[in-house]
């Protein structure tokens, strides 16, 4: 199947605190929030660029930050659903997972004037132990999701590098994976996180090079906290802190090298047009 090479930013909009897994919730003052003064950071930067990117809301920070939602919609952007509470869908029940949707969506919806259409799941936790999230992604209304990673531990290694559609019941979702790179040793995570901002550059563009030729697009992924290297974080066990920050660089000079180089769209953009050709 042949897909428009052009290219997605994506966001994962949370703050620096909003890690998956924690024994107990971090107890965080409202005046240590930091996500608002980031993204307005990245919109700037996307701004100079001309480009228009996806940006995957959690629904407790648009409901505690009720004016941040309606800036980012205002300059351009898909706003896209991250779920609620950062509880990984593995965490939850499917009742659970469909009243997350629906609060989130509402909220984002109310905030945007948009409607909702994409989803991602925290930490990538729609798994083969969650087959009814699908389902209920598409009864609640969705187009895509952005959930299932080419990776191990936290995805299936084995599962498509390229967007494909997902046959439900009713219908069929498509799924569209972020970027890795193959390599003997197996995928290596460039399309995002601590990978986009380690791996040597020449990889990273010679990964999107190589999806565009093959007329797939690449899904690029970051945190709002990826431009803030001297913001707090929270002590974590070793390699849970370097899988959640990694190295504490700011990924802006990455990121500006990326969108003057290649072509990029929202994923709602990408998917209509799917759909009609």
């Amino acid at each position: 199947m042949q897909i428009f090479p052009i290219n997605t930013l994506t966001v994962d909009v949370e703050d620096w605190f909003h890690i998956c897994g924690l024994v107990q919730e971090p107890k965080v003052n409202s005046t240590e929030w930091r996500v608002w003064s980031n993204v307005t950071k990245l919109l700037a930067l996307l701004a100079r660029h001309n480009v228009r990117a996806t940006f995957f809301v959690l629904g407790c920070v648009a409901e505690a930050l009720p004016g941040l939602v309606p800036q980012i919609a205002a300059a351009g952007h898909e706003i896209a659903s991250h779920g609620y509470s950062h509880r990984l869908v593995t965490e939850l029940d499917p009742q659970d997972f469909r009243d997350e949707l629906r609060q989130t969506r509402d909220t984002l919806e109310r905030q945007s004037g948009q409607k909702i259409v994409g989803f991602r799941a925290p930490q990538w936790s729609l798994t083969a132990t969650t087959p009814w999230a699908f389902d209920i992604l598409k009864e609640e209304g969705y187009w895509y999701d952005s959930s299932l990673t080419p990776l191990p531990f936290v995805g299936d290694p084995k599962s498509p590098r390229m967007p494909y559609k997902i046959k439900l019941a009713h219908g069929a979702l498509w799924e569209i994976p972020p970027m890795v790179t193959p390599t003997p040793l197996g995928n290596l995570p460039t399309g995002g996180g601590w990978g986009l901002r380690l791996f040597p550059q020449r990889i990273i563009h010679k990964t999107i090079r190589e999806l565009n030729g093959a007329g797939a697009p690449a899904v690029i992924f970051l945190h709002p906290r990826e431009l803030d290297p001297s913001g707090p974080r929270l002590r974590l066990a070793p390699l849970k802190k370097f899988a959640t920050y990694g190295p504490r660089t700011d990924v802006s000079g990455r990121l500006e090298n990326l969108l003057r180089r290649f072509r990029f769209g929202t994923l709602r953009d990408m998917v209509e047009k799917w759909e009609s050709a």
